[in-house]
């Protein structure tokens, strides 16, 4: 087992053949611990290379009552009014902070996704 640090796109592609080779190793064996921390390796080397944004808000919110089966009438029932369901879902009205509240409270959309501008 040879671990080191992946800080290029070779060692990032070296690292992904390795595990791919690895990846049903059992836990609490030399390759199993080898898994393991290739993992984190590869993880923190995506996170930082790679980053994933957050979604969009609005989007973040069709997203969510279509998973739920909610439609307008639903987002109304959270917000207040059927016109300001319509108002955000078109992006003609900004979520205020307690829409927001409201929002993660009633959809779990992380709040974080919910206060970026759009």
């Amino acid at each position: 087992m040879e671990i080191k640090p992946i800080k290029t796109d070779t060692d990032y592609n070296q690292a992904l053949e390795r595990l791919e080779i690895i990846f049903d190793a059992k836990t609490g064996t030399p390759e199993g611990d080898e898994l393991e921390v290739l993992g984190i390796l590869i993880d923190q080397y995506e996170n930082e290379h790679f980053p994933i944004g957050l979604p969009d808000p609005i989007e973040a919110i069709k997203f969510r009552m279509k998973q739920m089966g909610y439609n307008q009438n639903d987002l109304a029932n959270i917000v207040g009014l059927k016109s300001r369901a319509s108002e955000i879902l078109n992006r003609k009205r900004k979520l205020s902070l307690e829409m927001i509240r409201k929002l993660h409270e009633a959809l779990h959309i992380p709040t974080d996704v919910l206060i970026q501008s759009y």
